[in-house]
């Protein structure tokens, strides 16, 4: 099962910079206008490093991945990040509104020995190559995990939770983000405190919430580097390069929440073509412009969809009759997200195009706009449907989960090479 370890983190100097100016959301939810505005935040933002910018002239010598290696130097000889100097844990507090409430999630940042997926630690989502190449491009330039995977472990008894929660002195760094939610940094180096983190998630599998894309990238890289040193099977010694950084959260944790992702599809039918191709599986029920799907669907609950087209006033609510993916494996024909992908996306609608947005209100104005001919809404997979299906070694359809909040990048790096 797996190996959890403290370690000795890179932060940003916190009498030097201010959280707020230097940390960023992850690379994959940054667009193009939001990375402007976080390289004119500061020249030390982390999006320099982790999602650097492709500029026209680039070229081997000099690109992204050799700026980002540039500027790690550069500020760790600056002062401006800065490593400790004895291995801890760093807990990890989210305070976040969500409904109309205000939520916290605790876990913690440590490192995670990796292995082969399966083993004792479990994906559910399928990975796409290009994205990987991406961050195994970034880890050979940089020799450092510059942002954390999210990784989820099973623990009623919730100790390293209770212990984040009582911490009383403050944070060693904070952030806010673009949600509104506020982010707060502490250090666990006591050894009474890290044995009993370590002690709490011992023997415990762990399941790859966020970051499959970063898990595969760093296996990969550990292979390659193990080859290049002449490691042999049975050579058992560390290498920095064993381990990954995580973040680790409970899923006991009341903190955590799972969204859904809605799908936005081109290249099908008129609108009546639709139904009437969806109407042998689903029950559709004609709703009035002014409907909440979000709600409509919260209330239905599983099985239920929502469904809005382009040139059709309103929207439809589709109740799925059941039965019909007796081919797939048990474990994944009851989950709603793989309803809509193996059955209505693939097989009645056969579409050839499909994006994801987590937006309604943006979903709605990117199809009333001619982008798309529809868009497809659902309730988010359970933290519970994730467990099920990771642990029987399948894989979800990707944006199957979208968990949230977003943990910042630039808290805390893992650096394991110079």
């Amino acid at each position: 099962m797996a190996l959890i370890i403290p370690f000795r983190g890179v932060l940003f100097n916190s009498k030097i910079v201010a959280g707020n100016d230097v940390v960023a959301p992850p690379y994959d939810i940054i667009s193009p206008a939001q990375k402007d505005r976080l390289y004119e935040k500061s020249a030390c933002n982390i999006v320099r490093i982790d999602f650097g910018k492709d500029l026209p002239e680039d070229s081997a010598a000099d690109n992204k991945y050799t700026r980002a290696r540039s500027a790690f130097d550069e500020w760790l000889e600056a002062g401006i990040l800065v490593q400790d100097a004895a291995p801890a844990f760093y807990g990890y507090e989210i305070s976040y509104p969500l409904f109309g409430e205000r939520l916290v999630l605790r876990g913690m940042l440590g490192l995670l020995k990796l292995e082969e997926l399966g083993t004792g630690v479990f994906p559910h989502e399928e990975t796409r190559p290009k994205a990987k190449a991406d961050r195994l491009n970034l880890m050979y330039a940089t020799r450092s995990n510059t942002s954390p995977i999210f990784g989820l472990y099973n623990s009623p008894a919730n100790v390293s939770n209770k212990l984040i929660s009582g911490i009383t002195e403050a944070p060693y760094l904070s952030a806010a983000d673009q949600d509104g939610a506020e982010h707060r940094l502490h250090k666990i180096a006591g050894a009474e405190e890290m044995r009993l983190i370590q002690a709490d998630l011992s023997g415990k599998p762990i399941f790859i919430a966020d970051g499959h894309h970063r898990y595969e990238v760093a296996l990969a890289f550990k292979k390659e580097m193990d080859q290049k040193a002449g490691r042999s099977a049975d050579d058992s010694a560390p290498r920095p390069w064993d381990y990954v950084l995580m973040f680790f959260a409970n899923m006991a944790d009341e903190g955590l929440t799972i969204l859904p992702t809605h799908r936005l599809v081109k290249g099908i039918p008129s609108p009546q073509a639709v139904l009437d191709k969806l109407t042998p599986d689903f029950e559709i029920v004609a709703m009035p412009e002014s409907a909440d799907i979000s709600s409509t669907l919260r209330s239905e609950g599983k099985h239920s969809f929502g469904l809005y087209m382009r040139s059709q006033k309103g929207w439809n609510l589709l109740r799925y009759r059941g039965g019909k993916l007796m081919d797939v494996h048990a474990a994944l024909g009851d989950l709603d997200v793989v309803i809509m992908h193996e059955l209505i996306i693939n097989r009645d609608l056969m579409v050839s195009e499909i994006a994801y947005e987590m937006s309604v209100t943006e979903s709605v104005s990117r199809v009333n706009s001619g982008e798309f001919n529809a868009a497809f809404f659902l309730n988010a997979t359970g933290v519970d449907d994730l467990e099920r299906v990771a642990g029987a070694g399948l894989r979800m359809p990707a944006k199957s989960t979208y968990f949230y909040p977003k943990l910042l990048t630039g808290l805390v790096i893992n650096r394991f090479g110079e």
